[in-house]
């Protein structure tokens, strides 16, 4: 079983920068898929971001929506996963959601049923 702890929500002004956080309680999380999602308020979850493991290096994807903004990274050190957020909108808000998964093969990991494991999530508020 994978626990996942987030950090990083809270309230940021158009414009600004927030840094989500996802530590996984697994030592290979280094080599496992992790995904960010986002709901807002009588909305399905949404694809953000996620980053996949494979023997030439980390290969990361992005919603349309938040390509350029947003970046997904890394630290093996502190297993955990970060999502840099930046020029943030007020369509932006959203509780905020990772997940993880061991590996699926080539399968895309944009979809929440990719995954098996997710955190409590995080509220994100842009205001305007």
């Amino acid at each position: 079983q994978v626990q996942l702890v987030e950090s990083g929500g809270g309230l940021v002004q158009a414009g600004g920068s927030l840094r989500l956080s996802c530590a996984a309680s697994v030592r290979t999380f280094s080599t496992y898929t992790v995904g960010w999602f986002r709901q807002a308020p009588g909305k399905e979850r949404e694809f953000v971001a996620a980053i996949s493991w494979t023997w030439t290096g980390d290969t990361s994807y992005y919603a349309d929506s938040v390509l350029g903004r947003f970046t997904i990274s890394r630290d093996n050190a502190k297993n955990t996963v970060h999502l840099q957020m930046n020029s943030l909108k007020p369509e932006d808000t959203a509780v905020y959601y990772c997940a993880t998964d061991p590996g699926k093969g080539g399968s895309y990991p944009g979809t929440v049923k990719y995954y098996d494991y997710w955190a409590q999530g995080t509220q994100v508020t842009v205001s305007s």
